[in-house]
């Protein structure tokens, strides 16, 4: 019998569209949305869209008010001004007529409601202008049909159209009702400005409600109350998803102003409901008086098992026998390890460290009565935090309602939703609604934390000082082939497709300890260590830092293997590195200056989140090993535009600082499977405290942190991530240059960098 052949069926292309319509007392409320393409694939085959399109409001009233609706999560990289300024862009409205309105979380108008990954500018870059114009359009339109004259005679300037020839004009909001009634265009039809025309991207936008910040007013997640809330204080195990054997509830319930207090089993997701005990309160103050008198005697958990020393002996274990698998092999690197002239070892590692959020952890959440929860969040993924406290309380997606708040600060943190889970679930418990807040402890000791990692390098540079074989054998941790959260390393990590002869090695260990993504995920530790490790490459061969690179980069070795897809997409440019990596060069001064002893200048380069990044550090070190940042040199190539210079300086200036903190003092150290740190201590680089967690000291940070842009014609990437990962490894070079000691282990409070 011959077998049918069914046609391959196409997806339907998804397309934006546009909903319009006219406000009561005259205005205009344009909406893109996006087909329901899913619903049409489950009926016609194929998977649904990777990447749906976004969608943006623009609303215009009679007095030409133009009120525009953020979508993402604000959490300080400015999202909330610089989505906002693509659509009035292209609108051609004057930024003063404009106002901001930060949206709720709604998948059904707003896909993609995400802060994380520097994808904000990458993803919105062409959708949100596409609003703008659309809205552009049709007040034309609606223009040229009150004046009866083609649109092509019109042109629109700060929210006015003009028609020269009759000298006319009219403002938006006059026109805003009538544009309601015009049919909209398609948005991948609309036409775009050309660059030369912005007058808006590309300028210093201040800070959308900086003065409120300023002042104090309640804007943030932190800040909300509702009508008979209740505070909560939630206490989980110092052994990670250990559960509550027993606990003196009696106690806890009979102090002043406690309402509520009992266990919660929990589960063992370690970034879900996690097993602990509810206090509820009247009072914030009275809740954690309460909760001093709670004695809780917690059931055994194998995590306990494990430690910080543990792990560091394991990696020795494992540099001591063969790897556990290679995730890349080119060449053959034990042949050319055995011709090279010179042969360089080292081992680097890094610890965990904390996000350190300036707002602690924090959710408000309220039953209503007709069953949905209502949440406050400072959630950077409100869609994973809808799904995880629908499924913690048993109930449908579409009956928990989510007010994005402002969030102080997120670093990735709030990428994972644990309060989100608690919050809910306790509010449900004690039928009042409840604010939950995490102690500075609870945030320092119950993070996703940003994983360790030990590598050892064995690197091998010919007579010509070429760099021809290199190995590394990464410890990390995971189970079977799968790593724990952001504890992974790719194949194309560099100097991965620059050198002929080389080795990627991975062993891991088990780990009970919560990690997830941090600034820079993986990037931000991996630089460390591998840029690190190319400077002692360098230094072996007899080149200088920059060139040494620079040359590897003009030196591609074809692939042995096709890259997927997915690898080939995020391929390092090396043209863009050589660009920055020579910008970097020429505006430091980079071997140009004789600098006093104790000073040096290192440099660093890193592709990270579509973004290119190259910095020079020069620091000065004392005699006693006290190191000063004198200087930050950052070139950056984030592609044809910055969208608001304001914001993209502050994003690179902050990267660099909150480097400079985690090198600095920054370790989370485990003892018995629990966190040895519970809050902030001056940082210092000499002599470590392992019950506190350092940050950076306002008298620490440099004077001048200098922020040079390569424009390219590539379209516009974020910024928030890939400025962070160079500076630390360009840090390190700058200490080796001001004491010829290397720099393999951090944080820098545990390193003697004493000479004389």
């Amino acid at each position: 019998m011959t077998p049918t052949t069914t046609p391959a069926t196409q997806a339907p292309t998804r397309r934006e569209f546009l909903k319009v319509s006219a406000l009561a007392g005259g205005g205009l409320l344009l909406a893109s949305y996006a087909e329901p393409v899913e619903a049409l694939q489950r009926l016609v085959g194929g998977a649904p869209a990777a990447e749906p399109m976004l969608s943006a409001f623009i609303r215009i009233t009679a007095d030409n008010v133009v009120t525009i609706t953020a979508k993402n999560p604000e959490i300080g990289q400015g999202i909330q001004t610089m989505l906002p300024m693509l659509i009035a862009e292209e609108l051609d409205v004057d930024w003063k007529q404009v106002r901001i309105e930060q949206a709720d979380f709604d998948p059904n108008k707003y896909p993609a409601q995400v802060a994380g990954g520097s994808t904000a500018t990458p993803t919105n870059w062409i959708p949100q202008r596409r609003v703008g114009a659309a809205g552009r359009a049709m007040l034309l339109q609606a223009a040229a049909s009150q004046w009866s004259v083609p649109v092509a005679e019109l042109t629109t300037a700060k929210g006015v159209v003009y028609h020269k020839a009759s000298n006319r004009q009219a403002t938006y909001g006059s026109l805003a009702t009538a544009a309601a009634g015009v049919t909209p265009p398609a948005l991948d039809t609309v036409p775009l400005k050309d660059p030369s025309q912005f007058s808006i991207i590309g300028k210093r936008i201040p800070t959308v409600a900086l003065k409120d910040i300023l002042t104090g007013k309640p804007i943030f997640g932190i800040d909300v109350t509702v009508p008979n809330m209740h505070y909560a204080t939630f206490v989980k195990a110092p052994v990670y998803a250990a559960k509550v054997a027993s606990a003196n509830l009696d106690v806890v319930k009979s102090q002043p102003g406690v309402t509520h207090a009992f266990v919660v089993e929990g589960t063992d997701n370690l970034a879900g409901l996690k097993a602990g005990v509810a206090i509820v309160g009247t009072n914030w103050w009275r809740v954690q008086e309460a909760r001093k008198k709670l004695v809780v005697q917690w059931a055994d958990h194998p995590t306990s098992q494990q430690s910080s020393a543990a792990f560091a002996a394991k990696a020795k274990e494992f540099f001591a026998s063969a790897p556990q698998r290679t995730i890349r092999n080119d060449g053959d690197f034990d042949a050319a390890i055995k011709s090279a002239a010179k042969v360089v070892e080292a081992e680097y590692s890094y610890p965990f460290i904390n996000h350190a959020t300036l707002e602690p952890q924090n959710c408000t959440a309220r039953i209503n009565a007709d069953g949905t929860c209502e949440m406050w969040t400072t959630s950077q993924t409100p869609q994973g935090g809808r799904a995880l406290v629908a499924g913690t309380l048993g109930i449908k997606e579409d009956q928990v309602v989510m007010h994005m708040m402002r969030a102080g600060g997120g670093f990735g943190r709030r990428l994972y939703n644990e309060p989100l889970a608690e919050a809910a679930f306790i509010a449900r418990e004690a039928k009042v609604p409840v604010k939950l807040i995490w102690t500075r402890e609870d945030d320092m000791q119950h993070d996703q934390f940003r994983p360790g990692g030990f590598h050892k390098f064995t690197g091998g540079v010919d007579a010509n000082g070429k760099l021809i074989a290199f190995r590394n054998h990464f410890a990390t941790f995971g189970n079977g082939e799968r790593f724990a959260s952001s504890a992974d390393i790719g194949p194309t990590e560099y100097p991965a497709r620059f050198v002929p002869n080389l080795r990627m090695d991975v062993s891991m260990m088990p780990l009970g300890v919560p990690t997830g993504a941090l600034r820079a995920p993986r990037s931000n530790a991996l630089s460390f260590a591998f840029q690190g490790f190319i400077d002692e490459c360098a230094e072996a061969a007899g080149k200088d830092p920059i060139q040494f690179r620079i040359d590897m980069l003009k030196a591609e070795i074809p692939p042995q293997q096709p890259y997927t897809p997915q690898q080939q997409a995020q391929l390092m440019s090396a043209e863009r590195i050589i660009g920055v990596l020579e910008m970097a060069r020429d505006v430091s001064g980079w071997g140009k200056t004789t600098l006093p002893k104790g000073t040096g200048m290192g440099v660093a380069f890193y592709y990270s989140h579509r973004g290119y990044f190259a910095e020079v550090v020069q620091a000065t070190v004392s005699k006693a090993g006290v190191v000063k940042v004198d200087k930050v040199w950052a070139v950056g190539d984030v592609g044809s535009e910055i969208i608001n210079p304001n914001h993209a300086e502050q994003q690179v200036q902050g990267a660099v600082l909150d480097a400079m903190g985690q090198a600095y003092g920054q370790e989370i150290t485990f003892t018995a499977g629990k966190a040895d740190q519970g809050n902030f201590a001056p940082a210092t680089t000499t002599a470590g405290n392992a019950s506190n967690f350092s940050l950076l000291r306002i008298r620490q940070a440099p004077p001048v942190v200098e922020v040079h842009w390569k424009k390219t014609t590539y379209p516009p990437t974020g910024i928030g991530e890939p400025a962070m990962p160079p500076l630390i490894p360009a840090l390190m070079g700058a200490i080796w240059q001001a004491t010829g000691k290397r720099v393999r282990q951090l944080p820098l409070s545990k390193v003697d960098l004493k000479w004389s």
